[in-house]
């Protein structure tokens, strides 16, 4: 295949996922140059990269992978499917050049794949069209980082994102099933403030009647602390979480909660396309008190943000999403795979860009309880990452 000719873009059928074809309309259509410049089918830039590394974990989370459905028996991903570090870098750098500023890598755990380390160091040398650093980050349920963080640090990681849904041992140990202890994942919130790993964020997944009542003790402990709290809705990710709405908290409600006992000011967004609304603290005077840390929240359910979406999401084996809520994917592991060169594949990633149109959130009220768009069945959590 010659540099400039139309690369295939080839879907896989699997039991993860269906394929999705690139239309017919677009594989003659003029790529852009890739620059940074590039925007979907409602004027969306490319800015964010979500990097799946793995599809295991060792938590068993309900509204992620809950053990009815992913027990001893489950299918995980062979080695050799997954693409290897190298290709993840290669894939990343196609990416950047079309405008990705931020990398999150995420899975699964992380922190399970095995030198991931070395991963790190590698996208950590990729730099924009501008000749700019990358915001390099990694979301991890913190069982594994009192023991990692240093070595993360020194890999080149900017920072880190925890999952932790309470902080009562017992409501804990039983949202992530497999009776592991809260002091572990705060030990490991403190190793990486220690090693610098920051701003750290610490993500609630909120589900009403099983967590809620964690709201206002996570407020507490993590005002003051340099950390910035977030608390997300429970989302309809995939289908096998037994996701209802009733179980659903709005954000509006945990923003009256903590504001009934700590005051909070609205801040302004941090930079375009961000998903969590900012909340800080309020000093005596009714203004932001800068040293109280703040809070964010995460409405994909009640305040749908897909207007700005910037993000695209690559899976443990090289499939491409283009929505969280998603149910097919973009077989680009074979284009690796093949003969095709860096300019083919960067076609690719452009005509798939451009004709992305998904705006699942903001239609979820129209579809029935198993849409994910064209296709059907929503992909998992697990497989592609928060």
């Amino acid at each position: 295949m010659t540099e400039r000719s139309t690369p295939r873009i080839i879907p896989v059928v699997g039991h993860r996922e269906a394929g999705l074809a690139l239309p017919q309309s677009l594989r003659n259509a003029q790529s852009p140059a890739a620059a940074g410049l590039l925007t979907d089918a409602r004027g969306r830039p490319l800015r964010d990269l979500r990097i799946s590394v793995t599809d295991r974990c060792n938590f068993r989370c309900s509204y992620c992978m809950p053990k009815a459905t992913f027990d001893k028996d489950y299918p995980y991903l062979p080695h050799a499917s997954l693409l290897s570090f190298e290709e993840i870098t290669r894939l990343a750098r196609l990416f950047v050049q079309h405008g990705v500023q931020k990398i999150r890598l995420t899975g699964g755990e992380p922190l399970l794949r095995k030198n991931i380390e070395v991963l790190i160091e590698q996208l950590s040398g990729l730099r924009t069209p501008a000749g700019l650093p990358l915001d390099l980050t990694l979301t991890t349920n913190g069982s594994l980082l009192a023991r990692k963080a240093c070595a993360l640090k020194a890999a080149g990681l900017k920072r880190v994102t925890v999952s932790l849904d309470g902080l009562d041992d017992a409501v804990f140990r039983t949202m992530n099933d497999v009776d592991f202890p809260v002091a572990d994942v705060l030990a490991g919130l403190d190793a990486a403030q220690a090693a610098g790993l920051g701003p750290i964020k610490v993500n609630m997944v909120v589900k009403r009647g099983t967590n809620d009542h964690e709201i206002l003790p996570m407020a507490r402990h993590f005002k003051n602390s340099g950390v910035v709290l977030r608390f997300i809705e429970y989302m309809d990710v995939g289908v096998t979480n037994g996701w209802r709405m009733q179980e659903v908290m709005p954000s509006a409600e945990v923003i009256a909660r903590i504001h009934n006992e700590m005051p909070l000011v609205p801040l302004e967004a941090a930079a375009p396309g961000e998903t969590a609304q900012r909340w800080g603290y309020a000093d005596a005077r009714g203004n932001h008190d800068a040293t109280g840390s703040e809070i964010g929240v995460i409405s994909s359910v009640t305040q749908a943000f897909c207007g700005d979406c910037n993000r695209a999401r690559l899976s443990t084996e090289g499939r491409l999403y283009l929505c969280l809520f998603a149910s097919q994917g973009y077989d680009l592991k074979t284009l690796l795979r093949g003969a095709e060169s860096d300019a083919s594949i960067s076609d690719a990633l452009a005509r798939i860009w451009q004709q992305r149109s998904d705006r699942y959130s903001e239609l979820r009220s129209t579809l029935g309880a198993d849409a994910g768009g064209p296709g059907g069945r929503r992909i998992e959590m697990s497989y592609i990452g928060g």
